[in-house]
């Protein structure tokens, strides 16, 4: 059983994860701005904390094995690493988004065409994220990006692990579920097979 400080408990993929963890019985510090946004459950410590201050974030994650990050990246990936080094905390795993994966060698999915312009800020400020932590050599951080298409579904537990490149499946659709990126992340929160390395997730 792990303790894991969860950065982003109530957003889309953050509340996902969440779910996972306690159903495998680890105790989660669900840390958010809006208190309100989470309820109180068996197993979950509820904080505010807010990465603009990243001693506020260490307060509330010290003592975890693992901090996990999901959140919308702008420029705040030194603050995430801050808040892990106060919190003493040297495992670190962060959502990063599939927009700086390769599509194909050399162009990246938010390079392509199809990439819709509105989702552009977003990626390209996950990537500067990775970028960031690539150059991190203290931490051992893992950055789990998602396939082109992540969206409510099943929890199949079925599904595979990449690298840099965009996975796609026998019909060439790049597509993973919330609840099996949720299963991924926590999965290696428990087996810590990555280390200082970006993995994605698709079917």
């Amino acid at each position: 059983m792990a303790r894991i400080a969860l950065v982003g408990a109530s957003g889309n993929i953050g509340s996902c994860v969440l779910r996972e963890a306690l159903s495998r019985s680890h105790q989660v510090v669900g840390i958010v701005r809006n208190t309100e946004k989470l309820t109180a459950q068996p197993g979950l410590t509820i904080a505010k904390a807010d990465l603009a201050d990243p001693a506020s974030v260490a307060q509330a994650a010290k003592g975890a094995d693992a901090l996990v990050v999901s959140l919308r990246w702008s420029d705040n990936a030194a603050q995430v690493m801050e808040a892990a080094r106060l919190a003493g905390i040297s495992r670190v795993l962060v959502v990063v988004g599939a927009g700086s994966l390769e599509a194909s060698p050399g162009v990246r999915v938010l390079d392509t065409p199809e990439f819709p312009a509105a989702w552009r800020p977003g990626a390209e400020g996950a990537a500067r994220a990775l970028a960031s932590f690539r150059n991190e050599k203290q931490l051992d951080w893992v950055a789990f990006s998602p396939s082109w298409t992540i969206a409510p579904g099943e929890r199949t537990n079925k599904f595979r692990m990449g690298g840099d490149q965009l996975l796609r499946d026998a019909a060439g659709e790049s597509r993973i579920s919330r609840e099996d990126f949720a299963v991924a992340i926590v999965n290696e929160v428990e087996a810590k097979q990555y280390h200082r390395q970006r993995v994605t997730v698709g079917y």
